[in-house]
C-alpha cells in the first residue's frame, strides 16, 4: 500500500487537468486517479498517501437552482476513511481576479473537515507568493494545500505544481 491516491472532482476540467499534471509528476507508476464522483470514502484506505482536489467558486455557490458537486457527496464519506499513519495533501483551483475574497476556500473547507478526522495534512503553500483579498484556506501565513489559478494565471501551473510536488515527495518519505 505504498500508492498515491488523487481524489479529485469535478472532472473533465480545470482540477482533471491539474490532478494528471500532479500524477505526471509524482510518477504514474506509484499514483491511482480516483474521481470523487459516485466515490465512496473507504477507498482512501487502499493508500498509505492520498491527495484532495477541488475547485472552489462557482455556480454552486451562488445558484440555489444548481444540485450538489461531486465534492459536496463525498466531503460527507471522508468519514468512512481511516486516516491513521497516512498523509494527505490538498490542492484547490480558484480564481484570484474574479474572487479574491474566496481564492481556493476550498483548501481550507477540506483541511477543517480532515483536521476533525485527525488526519496528518502536508504540503502547505507560502500565501506571499499569490495576490488575492482572503482565502479560508490560509493559516499563518501559509496555504494549507496548493492554489493554483487556471483562469487567471495560467503560465504559473506548471511551476507550482512542480514546486509543490518536490515538497510532497519529501514530505511523503519519497
Amino acid at each position: 500500500m505504498s500508492q498515491i491516491g488523487i481524489f479529485y472532482g469535478p472532472q473533465l476540467g480545470s482540477v482533471e487537468k491539474v490532478a494528471n499534471l500532479i500524477a505526471e509528476r509524482l510518477g504514474k507508476d506509484r499514483v491511482e486517479l480516483i474521481p470523487v464522483k459516485n466515490c465512496e470514502g473507504s477507498e482512501i484506505n487502499k493508500y498509505d498517501n492520498v491527495i484532495l482536489g477541488a475547485s472552489t467558486i462557482g455556480k454552486t455557490n451562488w445558484d440555489s437552482e444548481y444540485k450538489d458537486t461531486d465534492w459536496d457527496v463525498f466531503a460527507t464519506k471522508l468519514k468512512d476513511a481511516s486516516w491513521e499513519g497516512k498523509k494527505v495533501a490538498i490542492f484547490s483551483l480558484g480564481d484570484h481576479i474574479q474572487y479574491p475574497e474566496h481564492f481556493v476556500d476550498a483548501i481550507g473547507w477540506i483541511y477543517e473537515r480532515l483536521e476533525e478526522l485527525h488526519a496528518h495534512v502536508v504540503g502547505f503553500c507560502p500565501a506571499e507568493e499569490y495576490v488575492f483579498t482572503e482565502s479560508e484556506g490560509v493559516r499563518e501565513g501559509m496555504f494549507l494545500g496548493l492554489p493554483v489559478d487556471e483562469d487567471s494565471e495560467p503560465e504559473n501551473t506548471e511551476e507550482r505544481v512542480n514546486n509543490w510536488v518536490n515538497r510532497l515527495i519529501n514530505e511523503f518519505g519519497f
